[in-house]
């Protein structure tokens, strides 16, 4: 995936989302058509709640958005998801 050089609009690294106790994924995504998470081609950051991220995933269903990025928050800290292992055939 390329890097896109969008500025990043929404929460902030330090917002106050990020602390709360029931934030559990950060998402940076692309929208790709008007929908209540933002307006076409903004590139947009969130800290949500497990019931927001299944929000968010119903909208990836629906083509309205993109995620380029997902980290798992645990009390405020990011853990970056890994890469996926490549098998050798």
């Amino acid at each position: 995936m390329k890097p896109l050089h969008l500025p990043i609009t929404g929460h902030d690294l330090l917002a106050v989302e990020r602390f709360q106790d029931g934030t559990r994924h950060m998402i940076e995504f692309l929208v790709l058509a008007d929908c209540p998470l933002g307006k076409e081609g903004q590139y947009i950051r969130r800290f949500l709640t497990e019931g927001g991220y299944q929000e968010a995933l119903a909208h990836v269903r629906q083509g309205g958005i993109q995620i380029r990025r997902h980290a798992s928050i645990i009390e405020g800290h990011i853990l970056p998801d890994k890469p996926r292992k490549r098998r050798k055939n």
